[in-house]
């Protein structure tokens, strides 16, 4: 590969550079008046970030230009629409695979909704495109000289491992507790992680070898104080892997560790308790943290794990809750 380069006369030569596997690092040398300056250019090779003929990234199908500051984030496809009832105006809407969304205005300010689906591994893939459209230039790809911070807010559904959180109360991640893995594939996992944390629920819970490390990752303070009130409980969320065995639940097939809800219920640390189930806030906090931007999970509890509590009909409370999030977002 070839880039330009000034010379001392400020007349443009070019310069040969060796590329390395994906990441393509130009350094470029400008002198001018005596001051040489140095300036790293990060570049994108084609197979890490995949853009499709159509210009939008490779899973979401999303432009550059489309992307909102604030974002709406929900698990179900469906339940975009719900969330998109209340926008003023509807600009843009985009459909792939699990991945819905449906941009606008509420309230004169720009804003879209995005599903995400169901796992860890999706919200991988969601979080680092949403990066990419807002802090990769997709004609050069390389990465912008200015940091763009995205506010994220998923709304979701979870399952209470304490006994006095009631069906229907909405609970905020103030802590996401990972049991994916996924945060633990970056650098920089122990500059975001609450280490002390990990270690004792560790201790606490005799973590089995052969399960991903767990990561404990915190909310953005600042956005838990904007969405969060009187009406939400702060809570310790735990994200796990899978629905069933991961969250201790046993059909057919016996579990690994069956006390390990029991263990999960009677760990204190300081004042924190594990408070609920579900299966995103820990690698959309963490990376969201690595990257810089804003991002926090509420809750709806549909289920008490301990008491054996469940109701179907949840869809009143998620509702209520989009309608409470969207007024604070």
């Amino acid at each position: 590969m070839t880039i330009p380069k000034r010379n001392k006369n400020s007349e443009i030569t070019n310069q040969a550079v060796t590329l390395p596997n994906n990441i393509l690092s130009v350094t470029v040398t400008k002198k001018q008046h005596k001051t040489t300056e140095i300036m790293e250019k990060k570049i994108i090779a084609p197979s890490e970030l995949i853009i499709n003929p159509d210009g939008s990234v490779f899973h979401l199908h999303l432009l550059p230009e489309q992307l909102t500051d604030r974002i709406i984030l929900v698990g179900d496809p469906g339940r975009v629409n719900i969330v998109a009832e209340h926008f003023d105006t509807r600009t843009f809407e985009v459909n792939s695979r699990e991945f819905h969304t449906i941009g606008g205005t509420y309230k004169g300010k720009p804003i879209m909704c995005l599903s995400h689906g169901i796992g860890p591994d999706n919200i991988d893939i969601v979080i680092n495109e949403l990066d990419a459209l807002a802090n990769i230039n997709f004609e050069t790809r390389e990465v912008n000289d200015k940091h763009r911070q995205l506010s994220m807010v998923r709304i979701g559904t979870s399952g209470a491992l304490q006994p006095e959180l009631i069906v229907g109360t909405p609970v905020i991640a103030e802590k996401a507790i990972g049991f994916d893995g996924v945060l633990n594939y970056y650098a920089g996992r122990n500059d975001v992680a609450d280490l002390e944390f990990e270690k004792a629920f560790c201790d606490h819970t005799g973590w089995n070898p052969l399960w991903a490390k767990p990561y404990v990752v915190d909310a953005h303070n600042e956005l838990v104080e904007q969405i969060g009130r009187d009406d939400m409980v702060r809570g310790n969320t735990i994200s796990a892997v899978g629905f069933y065995g991961p969250q201790g639940r046993e059909l057919r097939l016996p579990l690994a560790n069956p006390d390990l809800n029991s263990r999960i219920e009677s760990f204190r640390f300081g004042d924190k308790k594990v408070t609920n189930y579900e299966m995103e806030s820990a690698p959309l906090q963490g990376l969201s943290r690595l990257m810089g931007h804003r991002a926090m999970t509420v809750c709806s509890i549909i289920a008490n794990r301990m008491r054996h509590d469940v109701t179907p009909n949840y869809k009143t409370a998620i509702r209520d809750l989009i309608a409470t999030v969207l007024d604070r977002i």
